[in-house]
């Protein structure tokens, strides 16, 4: 199985469980690693047999902007499935990152994993 991956995404989105964390939008960094077949491409050199990560990447982004969650852990496992309903990867390695959002810590990230069942 061959993988895809995209280090470092920024999202826009409204998240956090305080009142001051819900006035405004943080960027978030992802780290997103699909896993997928990819054989064909590798033969074919088209983009059709293959996930076309700019796409995966503008669908997070969408995602981020319409979400209003409280907790990484729930817009983590949103991006998950929807990713995995859309595109042809049998699995999603997620990472997301807070940067600066503890005063004495440069980052604050979860992690999580999906497959297809």
């Amino acid at each position: 199985m061959e993988k895809i991956t995209i280090t470092g995404l920024s999202v826009d989105t409204l998240i956090g469980v305080y009142d001051w964390e819900r006035t405004q939008n943080t960027t978030l960094k992802l780290d997103i690693t699909l896993h997928a077949d990819l054989k064909q491409a590798m033969d074919s050199d088209d983009v059709h047999d293959t996930i076309d990560y700019a796409a995966v990447a503008q669908h997070i982004q969408n995602l981020g902007a319409e979400s209003r969650f409280e907790l990484l852990e729930a817009f983590g496992s949103a991006i998950m499935k929807s990713v995995l309903a859309t595109f042809s990867a049998s699995c999603i390695e997620l990472t997301i990152s807070k940067p600066g959002i503890l005063k004495d810590a440069d980052n604050v990230a979860v992690s999580m994993e999906l497959s297809r069942r």
